[in-house]
């Protein structure tokens, strides 16, 4: 393999990188407070609100039915509103993010519903407001699973990236497609699938270890 691809490699893994950890972060900035408000207003819970829960849910559930490549096409417009333009690594962000939020949301949901119960109404009975429950109470018992359930979620944020590489997302998708499948390069696209192997191996291994970490069991 000559210095010239090892470079584009280099620069794909970057792009790889940043849209993955963007897309990360506001994924888990706005999904964090969907999955706590999908169960502090499930029946029974401490802001019960089944309207607003079955809207939320309702729209999380579609969201996370549409196929991804079918999210990356319909949403273009928007995408084109956002960042000025539908391809390069800005625009992959779009998408990216879109797709994460309710995968979030739902994960969260389902790390704090293994929350016993009983702690939460031990704190009731304290004088604990809904906040003080849901920072002090609900997130800290559920910390390792909602670790573990963003490690899932930021794999498969890899996964997705690749994958916007056919629409010109940039990234180690977009070297595969182009200089891999397009130019008979069977060496790129190796390389780009041992690359993108590490990186799931190491996302994996460091969510595990700060899940086991913050695990008080």
């Amino acid at each position: 393999m000559s210095q010239d691809m090892i470079i584009l490699l280099v620069k794909a893994l970057g792009e790889t990188t940043y849209m993955v950890f963007i897309s990360s972060l506001i994924s888990a900035l706005v999904g964090i407070p969907l999955g706590v408000i999908l169960v502090t207003t499930d029946k029974g819970h401490i802001l019960e609100n089944l309207t607003v829960n079955r809207i939320l849910g309702a729209v999380a559930n579609a969201a996370r039915s549409t196929p991804f490549i079918i999210l990356m096409v319909a949403i273009i417009p928007i995408t084109r509103v956002i960042v000025g333009t539908s391809i390069g690594t800005n625009a992959a962000i779009v998408p990216l993010t879109l797709a994460a939020i309710p995968f979030v949301g739902r994960l969260v949901e389902t790390s704090l519903k293994e929350v016993e119960y009983g702690v939460i109404e031990a704190a009731k009975s304290m004088g604990a407001t809904p906040m003080q429950i849901i920072c002090r109470v609900l997130i800290p018992e559920a910390m390792p699973s909602l670790i573990s359930g963003l490690t899932i979620t930021v794999i498969s944020l890899i996964g997705y990236s690749a994958m916007a590489g056919a629409i010109g997302g940039g990234g180690l998708g977009d070297l595969a497609i182009r200089y891999g499948y397009q130019r008979f390069r069977g060496d790129v696209m190796l390389a780009t699938v041992v690359i993108l192997i590490i990186q799931v191996q190491l996302v994996q291994s460091l969510g595990d270890y700060i899940a086991n970490k913050l695990n008080k069991r």
